[in-house]
């Protein structure tokens, strides 16, 4: 016996404006199920500004408070959260499934060659489309020709599954047409094989992305500080579970960033919540506990996850500006889950921060590098020397940080 998929997921719209909407979950569960919904939610541009997540094992029931996003697609967003969520037919499995990593087929990958005019505010037109038709950036690289012709090669994957076929291809292509305009020359859209997103070990990255660093005075335009993070593992208030308690500021995709840790570490979630108060201060506790069902008990195993925690909060992201000689090279490091998904709407974010600040972009590359032992997917992107070529290196990594981290 199962539920409805209409009862799977519940979205109550909010009825007035400033208020959140709230998602409700009720599905089989599974370790590294909140981090595929954070995900999702993060996808679709919303914020969640609280939680609270109840399992017992086989089942789970999920509230999300969500903020954000006006041009929300309610209906959409609930068929990728339904879709994520296992079958209910599953639940009596879900012990046994728990246990080992579920075997799942790559998505196909597509290269779409788009040759245009450049004019500022180009990549981040073309990236918004991409992002409307739940197509993933896995690789972009752009180049500019001295007459001022841009060649984009975007390599993709399709949320829908559906991009090896004409109509899809159609309207994307047709859409990329109406919002590019005259400056469109020519789209093409063909399958290509997955080793484009294999990863490489890059010696030529600077410190400022390789080097793990503690910023947790980090000040944006003198207003905007990230405060201290606190990770907290108690084992003495419940006899089952491992507690852990953070507190930290909040930033966009805090919740995911958490659950992908957590996810990575192979570490189930049986109680939590998660609340914003005044100030963008976030207190989270989790009751958790290992796959084998077992509390955290050996310090080692405590005193990694702590640190993991800390780091990934505290620098959930790299960004740095370099010189490349006579060039100014703006880069970006996005981790990378051990599944192979990396955050969404990175590149959309860094082209909006660019665009906002009226700075052009000559070349882009986007690649996956094993950085510290992980992987990471990272953002080259060198920048125009035209007029931006006077704002201050610190002014852009400033303000890519903050369209990153949802701060106004």
């Amino acid at each position: 016996m199962g539920i409805p998929c209409d009862d799977v997921v519940i979205i109550r719209q909010s009825e007035r404006e400033g208020e959140p909407s709230m998602i409700t979950i009720n599905c089989p569960d599974k370790t590294g199920l909140g981090c595929d919904l954070c995900r999702i939610i993060l996808f679709f541009g919303l914020s969640i500004a609280r939680g609270d997540v109840s399992t017992d094992g086989k089942w789970c029931y999920i509230l999300f408070w969500v903020t954000g996003n006006p041009k929300t697609r309610w209906s959409l967003l609930k068929m990728r959260l339904v879709e994520a969520c296992p079958s209910c037919s599953s639940a009596s499995r879900i012990l046994f499934d728990n246990y080992g990593p579920q075997p799942s087929k790559d998505p196909d990958v597509f290269l779409l060659k788009l040759a245009c005019c450049d004019r500022r505010g180009l990549l981040y037109d073309v990236t918004r489309v991409l992002c409307e038709f739940e197509l993933i950036i896995k690789r972009v690289k752009v180049s500019t020709t001295p007459d001022e012709k841009v060649m984009d090669l975007f390599f993709i994957t399709d949320t829908r599954e559906l991009l090896h076929t004409k109509k899809r291809q159609d309207d994307v292509s047709n859409y990329l047409k109406a919002v590019i305009g005259e400056a469109m020359i020519s789209c093409d859209i063909e399958m290509v094989g997955p080793e484009i997103t294999e990863c490489s070990q890059d010696s030529f990255l600077p410190p400022a992305i390789t080097e793990d660093k503690e910023i947790p005075n980090y000040q944006l335009d003198g207003s905007l500080t990230s405060k201290s993070i606190s990770v907290k593992i108690d084992n003495m208030l419940s006899p089952a579970h491992t507690l852990v308690q953070i507190s930290c500021q909040d930033h966009k995709g805090l919740l995911y960033d958490i659950m992908r840790t957590l996810k990575d570490y192979n570490i189930q979630i049986s109680y939590g919540r998660f609340f914003t108060k005044q100030r963008r201060n976030c207190e989270i506790d989790l009751f958790i506990m290992q796959v084998d069902g077992k509390k955290i008990v050996a310090p080692s195993k405590q005193q990694a996850l702590s640190s993991r925690l800390e780091m990934e909060l505290l620098q959930p992201l790299r960004v740095a500006v370099v010189s490349r000689g006579p060039e100014t090279e703006l880069l970006v490091a996005n981790p990378v889950q051990l599944c192979g998904k990396g955050r969404p709407l990175v590149f959309h974010d860094i082209t909006l921060a660019l665009k906002t600040l009226n700075i052009g972009i000559f070349s882009v590359d986007i690649g996956r590098h094993v950085i510290g032992g992980r992987e990471w997917e990272v953002y080259r992107v060198l920048l125009n020397e035209g007029e931006g070529s006077s704002i201050a290196w610190k002014k852009i990594e400033d303000e890519v940080w903050k369209m990153l981290m949802g701060w106004d």
